[in-house]
């Protein structure tokens, strides 16, 4: 990808933050709105680079990134085995695939409670609650990529007589590839949420506070910068996860599929 592509992808997104947040400072100092009501780009700025303010945060972002990191990484190893089995087999797919549904409309402010008593508040609860929010979305996305494989190739796969290995291998997963790496941006940003979410509910311990931690306070508190420092932590890293599994994805699919070939 040359410079000039570069520029054309990230210019427009950065002038429209950049006109949205001159706008924002403006309305504030014009309109006289209380800080703790609604704080400027720029005290928001000053949070982030304040010593005595960006530390907690910084520590903050680091144990919330650990929790959704491996709640997402689960997600995607939990829900890619359970996928493969479930769409060789109809019956499989007839017995687990309502139970993954279910798990999924169930709220988390239900569960996040339980995953307290069962594991104490602390990291490993909250990477629970981002696997539970995340997982279901690699589960289907990759069924769908796998039950979509071209009838006329599988056909192709048979008459050459290709094994059941050789049919997944080089036929099923190359196939699927674009379906799972769809599932994984969405589970990307959920076990972002997951993780806030459940920090909020739960909290944690000592140093093991995390960003939604942060959030919940700054909001008790009144401390609208320190409010939004923390939710813009939170966005900068569900696009960190997402902007990594887009890399990923153009890595492995740029040389052969139209969904990651670079444009001239």
């Amino acid at each position: 990808m040359n410079a000039k592509r570069i520029l054309f992808r990230t210019l427009p997104p950065v002038a429209v933050l950049v006109l949205l947040a001159a706008a924002l400072e403006f309305y504030v100092h014009a309109r006289h709105v209380p800080r703790y009501l609604l704080s400027p780009p720029s005290q928001i700025i000053k949070t982030l680079t304040n010593e005595q303010t960006r530390k907690p945060l910084l520590i903050a972002f680091w144990n919330t990134t650990q929790a959704a990191g491996m709640g997402f990484l689960a997600s995607a190893i939990v829900g890619l085995l359970l996928a493969v089995p479930m769409s060789a087999s109809r019956w499989l797919r007839s017995a687990f695939l309502p139970y993954t549904i279910f798990f999924q409309t169930v709220p988390l402010v239900a569960i996040a409670p339980l995953l307290v008593i069962w594991m104490e508040p602390g990291i490993k609860a909250v990477a629970v609650s981002a696997f539970v929010v995340s997982v279901f979305p690699v589960i289907t996305n990759t069924l769908t990529g796998f039950l979509s494989t071209d009838p006329a190739l599988v056909d192709l796969f048979t008459l050459y007589r290709a094994s059941a290995l050789a049919r997944f291998w080089k036929l099923r997963l190359p196939y699927a590839l674009p379906q799972i790496f769809s599932g994984l941006r969405v589970s990307a940003g959920l076990s972002v949420i997951g993780a806030v979410v459940a920090e909020v509910l739960v909290g944690t311990i000592g140093n093991n506070e995390g960003l939604g931690v942060r959030i919940a306070n700054a909001n008790k508190n009144g401390q609208t910068d320190r409010l939004f420092a923390a939710v813009l932590l939170t966005s900068l890293l569900g696009l960190a996860l997402f902007a990594l599994v887009n890399a990923v994805s153009f890595a492995i699919l740029r040389r052969w599929h139209a969904s990651a070939r670079d444009e001239n």
